[in-house]
């Protein structure tokens, strides 16, 4: 058997798509007027480069599209075509075209609803954010408020507290100025019933302070203020004790614990710490007294020191006018002059301190 004469192709066989359909059956040749028998031994005439058409050669019969099972074409095993003719093909090519558009659209409405879904997340924190932001405003807004409540009460609290202060004050002066105009009103009636004669005698007096008894004054006071104070029923030391009181030499000091030596009045023993040297009654005695620079001691009781004691006072403070210390008026003078003598004459009747 002779071997296939090789023939050359058609230089453009393996770009053709007609060839390509033609080779892989997809399409077949089957010109119009040729019966069946010819169709069987249809092959591919042999294609010279350098060959030219025939004259008389005409147009290619028209192609017949038929329909075949799926079949892979060339050396590439993975590439599939679609069972179909050059029809499915072309409507396939229009169809992507079609679908291009189609795509743009499509991108073009998933980037719009991207935008829309990022506007909405967007906006939502944005709601958020402005929900936190009132929420943290309100709560500084009552803290505010709180604070003011406070302020407002604080200020409150302070008004009253000044307003009461301010009345208690006035109340204060109130009372001061009443009593102070009690005190005037009851110095001008005491001045009213001043016996007239006792202040001219302490005027008088005033003129020319002494200590001399041959005053109208002072030989008053005697009378009836000093002598009776200090008249004890132990007379001879009663005696001496006015005259040291006199002279301003007589020492009051309280009683010590050692023994100190003891003095005979009229066979009364003085030396006893539970009896008065001056009064000659049994009464405890924290007192005694020394007359000038004698070393004799005699203990006293409470209530004969208090009417020695108001006597001394008298004499101090009209020592102290006589020396010209007292810087008064006559009235004022007067009236602890008076003073004084009221303190003799209750400690006269019995009444002193307790510390006495």
């Amino acid at each position: 058997m002779d071997p296939p004469e090789e023939y050359t192709g058609c230089p453009a066989q393996w770009k053709c798509p007609v060839y390509l359909a033609m080779s892989s059956g997809t399409v077949r040749y089957a010109p119009s007027g040729l019966g069946p028998a010819l169709e069987e031994n249809l092959g591919e005439e042999p294609w010279d480069a350098d060959s030219q058409p025939h004259p008389d050669e005409g147009h290619l019969p028209p192609l017949e599209a038929v329909r075949v099972p799926w079949k892979s074409v060339g050396s590439c095993k993975s590439h599939r075509e679609p069972s179909g003719g050059l029809a499915d093909i072309s409507a396939g090519e229009e169809a992507q075209g079609e679908e291009g558009p189609a795509a743009s659209q499509l991108d073009v409405s998933r980037l719009r609803s991207s935008s829309m879904e990022i506007r909405e997340k967007g906006s939502e924190f944005l709601k958020e954010e402005l929900h936190k932001a009132q929420k943290e405003l309100k709560l500084k807004d009552e803290e505010c408020e709180r604070l003011s409540k406070v302020r407002e009460q604080l200020e409150r609290e302070l008004e009253e507290l000044t307003a009461s202060l301010f009345e208690e004050a006035h109340k204060m002066v109130r009372e001061a100025n009443m009593k102070q105009a009690a005190s005037e009103k009851q110095l001008k009636e005491a001045r009213g019933k001043v016996d007239t004669t006792l202040f001219a005698e302490f005027q008088a007096w005033r003129e020319s302070p002494t200590l001399d008894k041959t005053s109208p004054f002072l030989e008053r006071v005697y009378r009836e203020d000093v002598g009776p104070c200090l008249d004890f029923t132990m007379q001879e030391l009663s005696a001496l004790v006015r005259a040291a009181v006199e002279d301003n030499t007589l020492t009051i000091e309280p009683v010590a614990s050692q023994t100190l030596p003891t003095v005979k009045v009229a066979a009364v023993e003085c030396g006893s710490t539970n009896t008065c040297a001056l009064s000659g009654l049994a009464r405890a005695c924290r007192h005694r007294i020394r007359l000038g620079d004698s070393e004799s001691h005699y203990y006293i009781s409470p209530s004969s020191r208090a009417r020695i004691t108001a006597v001394c006072n008298f004499f101090t403070y009209i020592r102290y006018i006589q020396q010209g210390l007292v810087r008064q008026d006559a009235e004022p003078m007067f009236w602890e002059i008076t003073r004084l003598r009221k303190e003799m004459s209750l400690a006269k009747l019995g009444f002193f301190p307790q510390e006495a």
